[in-house]
């Protein structure tokens, strides 16, 4: 595999990860609800869907670091941010679609 390939094949993970992520935001399906059908019922459900989304995301991110992807420019400069402090907080549920910047 050529460094082409490698970095065209982290780009779509990428960018698989980021709309994965935001259809969690949403509450839309993703491959989760496949996953784990029975859980929709539970309350804590799309808080855990959430959680598993941003993690896949930051997983995705620090492999392309670490393989010196550009990844940054796939994002806001407010994304940017929040991925960078790995934390999910509830401005980055609250904000992540924002085109504006936050005022912390």
């Amino acid at each position: 595999m050529n460094e082409t390939t490698t970095e065209s094949y982290f780009i779509t993970k990428l960018s698989e990860a980021k709309t994965h992520f935001e259809r969690a935001l949403d509450c839309k399906h993703t491959k989760f609800d496949d996953l784990y059908p029975y859980m929709i019922e539970h309350p804590q459900f799309f808080w855990y869907k959430r959680y598993v989304a941003w993690s896949e995301l930051l997983t995705i991110v620090e492999v392309c670091s670490d393989l010196s992807v550009s990844w940054e420019e796939h994002f806001s400069n407010q994304q940017v941010d929040y991925i960078k402090h790995k934390v999910m907080s509830s401005k980055v549920l609250d904000y992540w679609f924002e085109t504006k910047e936050v005022v912390s």
